[in-house]
């Protein structure tokens, strides 16, 4: 598993991360999440042996980073933000260089190296200068050479970041498949992203660790948590008799797309009543949801404020 004791990262006298504690097990696929200047990256940074904590400590396995970095990072694959590499060099020279610093040899250095290629499909690019790539292939070949050891903990910054949509559904898929036996740690700021891999989802703001819950958890948090949205021809109508239910608190229409929400009020179970009115009045009603929660308002709920606070300190 990841350790992490009251971790502290000082930049003169920016405090950038500040005392954070968490533990990751086997299996978990843990989402990073927090705005720009957040400490997400100096966090992780840290727990790769990247960066030296202030205070506090990361142990990966057993083994501290700090103390015993050659055996915590044996067992680790990382790829930072950016996805640095030699641009001089080919995928494949690059991948081969990884493989010697890796201590990989013989038939299991080939089987990995074929394997990894394979999956990130960098077989068309592999004997072309890294600096002539686009940067989703950048980004493919930063993700082969941090699995290429087939490491137990994985750390990913931004590991979609510049892929288009077929590239981020196979890479999520490759994330699900490596998730079974391996611990994930992933920085992103693709809110869809936490729903598509996560199972669990850090929020840290001003360098403070503010949120750690599921997913599903987090989407609770939310006032549209349990809400109905519709959309209708007959507006004005369905308003009215959505705001006579005593279920209902409240009625909102979004002034963009005329989509109507209705919130439930006490915790209702508002789904049954809505569509029973509904069938009883025959509303003319296209589409019709019951909402789980928005991500995106619980995060900006949550660290809004901190980096106010930050800000004003």
């Amino acid at each position: 598993m990841i350790e992490i004791r009251n971790l502290c990262k000082r930049y003169g006298n920016l405090l950038a991360v500040d005392d954070i504690s968490f533990r990751v097990e086997p299996g978990e696929v843990l989402g990073f999440l927090g705005p720009n200047g957040a400490g997400k990256s100096t966090t992780m940074k840290m727990i790769a042996g990247f960066l030296t904590p202030t205070s506090g400590s990361v142990r990966v396995a057993g083994f501290d980073v700090v103390e015993q970095p050659l055996e915590a990072k044996r067992r680790i694959g990382y790829l930072p933000e950016g996805a640095p590499a030699y641009g001089e060099m080919t995928p494949r020279g690059f991948l081969e260089f990884i493989a010697d610093i890796r201590g990989l040899a013989g038939e299991n250095r080939r089987k990995r190296l074929d394997e990894v290629i394979g999956r990130l499909n960098l077989q068309r690019v592999l004997n072309q200068n890294i600096d002539t790539l686009s940067k989703g292939f950048k980004r493919r070949v930063g993700l082969a050479q941090a699995i290429l050891h087939d490491p137990q903990v994985l750390i990913l910054d931004e590991p979609t970041d510049g892929l288009d949509p077929n590239q981020k559904h196979e890479v999520r898929g490759l994330i699900q498949d490596m998730a079974k036996d391996k611990i994930l740690i992933i920085s992103t700021h693709i809110l869809e992203e936490v729903h598509a891999v996560c199972s669990r989802a850090i929020i840290i703001a001003g360098g403070k660790l503010l949120a750690d819950e599921t997913p599903v958890g987090l989407e609770r948090r939310s006032r549209y948590h349990g809400a109905v949205s519709l959309t209708t021809k007959e507006t004005p109508q369905v308003v009215e008799a959505l705001r006579a239910l005593p279920e209902v608190a409240q009625v909102e229409i979004d002034p963009r797309d005329g989509r109507i929400t209705a919130f439930p009020r006490n915790g209702a179970a508002l789904f049954p009543v809505v569509s029973e009115l509904i069938r009883n009045r025959n509303f003319p009603v296209d589409e019709l949801a019951l909402e789980s929660g928005r991500l995106d308002e619980v995060f900006r709920q949550i660290t809004v404020p901190a980096q106010t606070k930050r800000a004003h300190a």
